[in-house]
């Protein structure tokens, strides 16, 4: 028993030293520090080694090393669009564009987003669709390759798409093929030699240096980029697998939105994708060989489009702050698809702001969940909205993963990132900003059309869950900072 004492002591004064520690390592996010102060209290000592892995700031570290003379001409490309809206000497293809214009320029500013409106769209919301196209484009690349998936799977479409970069390395064109190591942990290790053999590069992003052990398990790259030639980009939801073809008897249909664009646009996607590259493999992109990968594009389209990007190693949470300018420019209507509703107070408050100002905001989330805990948290948001009046809407017809904003069918954000805490602080994403009626309109009508496979979540049927499912979100919720 004196030892049983002893060391029930010993442990309580290690928790308490180790809360002190993740309370100033924490000090400037109050929702992050709770959670992992809820953490430590039910589960000691085990909690911190939980933070270790978990917890780490990558805001602090300088992941991303970009060439002085490269820097600099970014940092003018910068300035001289920053001017021109400074000195209103932007003109706008579409006038209604122009009420946005403020919210260019934070997305220039913050996130180093430049805006072209040159490009044209194409929208795709299932899988077959989808991949039929960007085979099809890889088939006919001339030059170079270049692909980013969070998850790729060892099965058909994972196989069918490995043989074809190995073709199409073979026949001398540069192919790059960069997955995450976590996301994509089920693939064999010898999965892409023949990638390799053929003459292509293949990368894992952040992989475990040990196995079953990787201290950057939380800070994940979640983005999925496609770049063909330089000239044609894909982004979207959509990661490699069967199941993305509506083939996995859990989900059935896989409901998700992606964008094939051309334009000058892809150039800020394949910059994104050369920066990804460089700090995943040893194949470093050199100066001679990025000159052939941003060929001079003269876009037929008028689109306009900003590529925003975030990650963990920014402070600037730069696609929640452009999600929240796109609330707090609403007058009329907003539509939101995530598979995961976890937002944090401001945006929360925003739609708040938005429901209470008579803008009519519909929420589009899944009937069933893919990660329980997840989906409960999200409920528990859910409810603070619709008690305001928004409405909410469980798509029914399989698994819902679009990632899609539109406001007032002018302006509209496709990605790779969910509404979601994890996205805004913990992932490295990418969406593209849309700002163009016609094309945010097809995305609003799009919304509509999903609507039909969907059953409306009521206020009233939402108030009569029951106790134990009201107390499992209540918990859920206390942890969603670090979910």
């Amino acid at each position: 028993m004196t030892i049983l004492l002893h060391l029930n002591t010993t442990v309580t004064i290690l928790n308490i030293v180790l809360a002190i520690t993740v309370i100033f390592l924490e000090r400037r996010n109050v929702g992050v520090t709770w959670a992992w102060l809820m953490v430590l209290l039910f589960l000691p000592v085990v909690g911190f080694v939980l933070y270790l892995i978990f917890g780490q700031n990558l805001s602090k570290q300088k992941l991303y090393k970009i060439k002085r003379r490269n820097r600099e001409m970014i940092a003018a490309l910068i300035e001289n669009q920053r001017r021109d809206f400074r000195q209103n000497h932007i003109s706008f293809n579409d006038a209604a564009i122009a009420d946005y214009r403020d919210m260019i320029y934070m997305n220039l500013t913050s996130g180093f987003a430049l805006y072209s409106q040159d490009n044209t769209v194409d929208i795709f919301t299932n899988g077959n669709d989808k991949f039929d196209s960007l085979f099809k484009d890889i088939e006919q690349a001339t030059d170079s390759i270049h692909l980013m998936y969070y998850i790729v799977e060892n099965d058909n479409l994972g196989k069918k798409l490995v043989e074809t970069l190995a073709r199409k390395a073979g026949e001398g064109v540069q192919v790059r093929f960069l997955y995450d190591d976590i996301g994509s942990h089920k693939l064999p290790k010898r999965f892409c030699d023949s990638i390799k053999e053929a003459g292509g590069y293949v990368a894992a992003f952040f992989p475990s240096r040990i196995p079953y052990l990787n201290y950057r398990v939380n800070y994940r790259n979640h983005r999925k980029l496609a770049i063909i030639d330089g000239k044609i980009g894909y982004i979207g939801g959509f990661n490699v697998g069967d199941e993305y073809l509506g083939l996995n008897r859990r989900f059935g249909y896989w409901r998700d939105s992606h964008l094939r664009i051309t334009g000058s646009a892809v150039q800020q996607m394949q910059a994104q994708f050369l920066l990804d590259w460089n700090l995943a493999s040893s194949n470093q992109i050199d100066g001679a060989n990025e000159r052939s990968f941003f060929p001079t594009i003269e876009g037929t389209g008028n689109v306009g489009i900003q590529i925003v990007s975030s990650g963990p190693n920014h402070e600037l949470e730069q696609i929640k702050n452009a999600f929240i300018k796109m609330v707090n420019s609403a007058k009329e209507s907003i539509c939101i698809q995530t598979p995961y509703f976890i937002p944090d107070e401001s945006l929360l408050g925003a739609l708040k702001m938005a429901v209470l100002s008579g803008v009519e905001v519909r929420m589009m989330i899944p009937s069933k969940p893919d990660h329980k805990m997840v989906y409960l948290a999200s409920f528990s948001y859910l409810g603070d909205l619709m008690e305001e009046g928004m409405k909410c809407y469980l798509y029914e017809k399989g698994f819902l993963h679009a990632k899609t904003i539109v406001v007032d069918g002018k302006v509209a954000s496709v990605g790779t990132a969910n509404v979601d805490i994890r996205s805004f602080k913990l992932n490295f994403e990418v969406n593209a900003v849309l700002y163009d009626t016609a094309t945010a309109a097809r995305l609003k009508r799009i919304f509509e059309e999903d609507m039909q496979h969907c059953t409306e979540l009521t206020y009233e049927a939402y108030k009569a869950r029951s106790m134990l499912q009201r107390f499992k979100e209540s918990c859920t919720r206390l942890l969603s900072p670090i979910l």
